[in-house]
């Protein structure tokens, strides 16, 4: 009668040198919650935009949603690559983030700062993963939150563009 196979299961973590990834996927789970709720906050004022400006808002916030709907996939992934769980609930989404919703229908001027101050807060939350990335010894998420931080500083003055006389 033959003997059962042992079965060995080796480890499957990735050792790339970061130091505290515990620390570094808090970072990005913050700023995946801050993503993901400007993503909404976004696309319902892409939707519900009206007046003179219609037009430019309206297509310049879709290229927004569309490119910061990619990126929650990006950090999110970046999150298991470091061994970490992505958020699991919108409770998880919500409570992170710094990212408020409009209770009112604002105006189009008003849509573009309320974005652009949200663009402005998570490019702040940004540089501090850059920094804790950096202290974690971790380039590939500092390579990642600065490109993310490029997006919102941007999206930030194009949205202010708009609406400066």
């Amino acid at each position: 009668m033959a003997q059962p196979l042992e079965v060995v299961t080796e480890s499957k973590s990735i050792s790339s040198g970061v130091r505290d990834a515990s620390a570094v996927a808090e970072g990005l789970g913050q700023v995946l919650a801050d993503t993901y709720r400007l993503t909404f906050k976004t696309h319902a004022f892409h939707w519900n935009v009206e007046g003179p400006l219609f037009f430019s808002i309206h297509n310049l916030t879709e290229g927004q949603y569309e490119d910061m709907f990619a990126a929650a996939d990006e950090l999110a992934e970046r999150m298991r690559a470091l061994g970490q769980k992505a958020p699991m609930s919108m409770a998880d989404i919500v409570s992170n983030s710094v990212i408020e919703d409009s209770d009112t229908a604002p105006s189009a001027g008003e849509m573009c700062d309320l974005l652009a101050e949200d663009h402005q807060r998570i490019a702040h939350r940004l540089h501090a993963l850059i920094k804790i990335a950096g202290e974690q010894n971790d380039p590939v998420t500092e390579d990642l939150a600065t490109a993310r931080s490029a997006f919102h500083e941007k999206a930030a003055w194009m949205l202010r563009a708009l609406t400066t006389g």
